[in-house]
C-alpha cells in the first residue's frame, strides 16, 4: 500500500465534534516595559470562551492550529492560554496584527513557514524557529502589501487560481500571487471586517469579534447562514455551547465508503452517506461535510466517484453529473446525462474506479466488472469479467493497485486483472483506529 493510500486511510474519523497599532520599533530582545498597546502586561490568562477577538490564527507545519490574542496564545481548539513567547521567543510582549502558513511546494525555503506580522514588520518562523534574516520590512517580503494588517490567510493552488495569499485591511482584501508577486485589491463589502482568517480542511472562515463567517477566497462570496459563534465550532466551551448535536466519532465497525477519489490537483475525498470528508489534509483534523456543500447539485448519498483529466464523474442511480475540477467544482453545462449515454452502461453500479496512466474507468455491479474506455467514441463497454465477491461498496486505484471496500474491511490487489483472475480472495485489512482515526 502506497504512502498516499496510508495518508488518505488516516483521515476517515469523524473529528471535533465543536472541533491599535503594534509598536514601530519591532526590537524584541528590548522590549519596553510599558505594553505596545498602552496596557500593563499581566500574566492573567485570557478566556476564549468568554467570547473574545482574535487577533490572528493559523496552524504550523505540524497542523498544530494557534489562536492569537494579545500576548498570549491557544495551541490547538481546546486547552487553556499561554504566553505567545513560550513558543514563539521573539514575540514577547508583542501583540501580532496577523499570519498563516505558507503553501507553496515549488519553493521549500518558504513552504509551511509561519509568517506573522507585527505593524510593518514580518517574521518568518519554521518549527518555533525564528528564520536567519527575520524580521524584513513587509515590503521587502510581500511587495504590494500595507502595513498595519488586519489579517492573513493562504490559499493554495486548486483553491485559489495559483498559489497565493490573502491579506484583510479594513474592507480590502489584497490577493498576492506567491510566485509571480502580483497583487489585486478587491473589495469585498459584503464581508464583515475580518480581525483574523483561517483556512481549515480548504474551508475559508473570516473571524470577527466572537463570531466566524465563512467565506469563497476567490470570490469573497458568502453562502449559508452567518454569522456564527466561534465557541460553538472553533473550540470546547463546555455547556451551552456545540453544534454536533451529540454527534461522536464512528466506530471502526460503523465504517462504510461509497466512494474515494483523487482528482487532478491531488485532492483525496471518501464519500459515505450524503458526507464527504477531505482526505490529504489530515494534519490538520478531520471533519465530515455535506457532499452538497462543494458539489451543490448533488442531493443525498452517493453510488460510486472517480476523476478522469480535469474532470470529476459523481454517479447517482442511472445519472452521472460531470464536475470541472478548477479551483472550485463546476457541474458541467447539461448535466446530469443519463449514465447508459455517457457511459455506456445502465446503472446503477456499486462502484467505479480510475487507475493512473489509464483512458480506463472499471465499473462493479454485483460480481461483475466492465472496462469502459473514456478515449473511445460512443463509449462503450468492451471487456466483462467476474470478481470475487458477491457486492462491493466502494473501489479505489492509485499505483499500488486496486483497494475493494466491503463493510469495515478492504481487500488489496495488484491490478484490475489480478482482481477479477483471484479465485481466492487476499486476507481482508480491518479499518482501524491507527489507519483510520475511528475508535474501536
Amino acid at each position: 500500500m502506497t504512502a498516499l493510500f496510508l495518508s488518505l486511510c488516516v483521515c476517515l474519523a469523524l473529528a471535533l465534534s465543536n472541533a491599535a497599532p503594534a509598536p514601530h520599533d519591532v526590537m524584541i530582545k528590548d522590549a519596553p516595559e510599558e505594553h505596545p498597546k498602552g496596557e500593563e502586561h499581566h500574566d492573567a490568562k485570557p478566556d476564549r470562551c468568554k467570547g473574545i477577538e482574535f487577533d490572528a490564527i493559523t496552524p504550523d507545519e505540524k497542523g498544530n492550529t494557534f489562536f492569537f490574542k494579545g500576548d498570549h496564545l491557544w495551541k490547538g481548539f481546546f486547552g487553556s492560554a499561554e504566553l505567545s513567547s513560550s513558543i514563539f521567543k521573539e514575540l514577547d510582549d508583542y501583540h501580532v496584527d496577523a499570519a498563516f502558513r505558507m503553501h507553496h511546494q515549488d519553493d521549500a525555503s518558504v513552504h509551511d513557514h509561519i509568517y506573522i506580522f507585527l505593524d510593518d514588520k514580518v517574521f518568518s518562523f519554521y518549527n518555533h524557529t525564528l528564520e536567519k534574516g527575520y524580521p524584513l520590512e513587509i515590503q521587502q517580503e510581500f511587495p504590494g502589501i500595507p502595513s498595519h494588517l488586519d489579517a492573513a490567510v493562504e490559499c493554495p493552488k486548486g483553491e485559489c487560481i495559483t498559489d497565493s495569499v490573502l491579506f484583510f485591511k479594513g474592507n480590502e482584501t489584497y490577493i498576492y500571487d506567491i510566485k509571480t508577486k502580483i497583487v489585486k485589491k478587491k473589495m469585498w463589502t459584503h464581508l464583515p471586517n475580518c480581525t483574523s482568517a483561517f483556512r481549515w480542511l480548504a474551508h475559508y472562515y473570516c473571524f470577527h469579534g466572537y463570531n466566524f463567517t465563512r467565506f469563497h477566497p476567490v470570490s469573497g462570496e458568502v453562502t449559508g447562514t452567518y454569522p456564527k459563534d466561534a465557541r460553538n465550532y472553533f473550540m470546547r466551551c463546555g455547556a451551552g455551547f456545540g453544534h454536533g448535536g451529540g454527534a461522536k466519532q464512528l466506530r471502526c465497525s460503523e465504517v462504510k465508503l461509497h466512494a474515494i477519489t483523487t482528482d487532478d490537483k491531488g485532492r483525496s475525498y471518501a464519500f459515505h452517506d450524503a458526507m464527504y470528508l477531505r482526505l490529504d489534509t489530515h494534519r490538520d483534523g478531520s471533519h465530515h461535510f455535506r457532499i452538497s456543500r462543494l458539489w451543490k447539485e448533488i442531493s443525498g448519498g452517493v453510488d460510486a466517484v472517480f476523476s478522469y483529466g480535469d474532470n470529476m464523474y459523481i454517479i447517482q442511480g442511472g445519472q452521472v453529473y460531470i464536475y470541472k475540477s478548477a479551483a472550485h467544482y463546476t457541474l458541467i453545462e447539461g448535466y446530469p446525462k443519463p449514465l447508459k449515454e455517457e457511459l455506456g452502461i445502465d446503472g446503477p453500479v456499486d462502484a467505479a474506479f480510475f487507475c493512473p496512466k489509464q483512458d480506463t474507468v472499471h465499473f462493479i455491479q454485483g460480481q461483475k466488472m466492465y472496462e469502459v474506455d473514456l478515449a473511445a467514441t460512443p463509449r462503450v463497454v468492451k471487456k466483462e469479467m467476474p470478481i470475487p465477491f458477491l457486492k462491493i461498496d466502494a473501489g479505489f486505484c492509485d499505483a499500488d493497485g486496486v483497494k475493494v471496500f466491503i463493510g469495515p474491511e478492504y481487500y488489496s490487489y495488484g491490478s484490475p486483472m489480478i482482481l477479477a483472475m483471484s479465485k481466492i480472495s487476499p486476507q481482508p485489512q480491518k479499518i482501524s483506529p491507527e489507519k483510520f482515526g475511528c475508535v474501536e
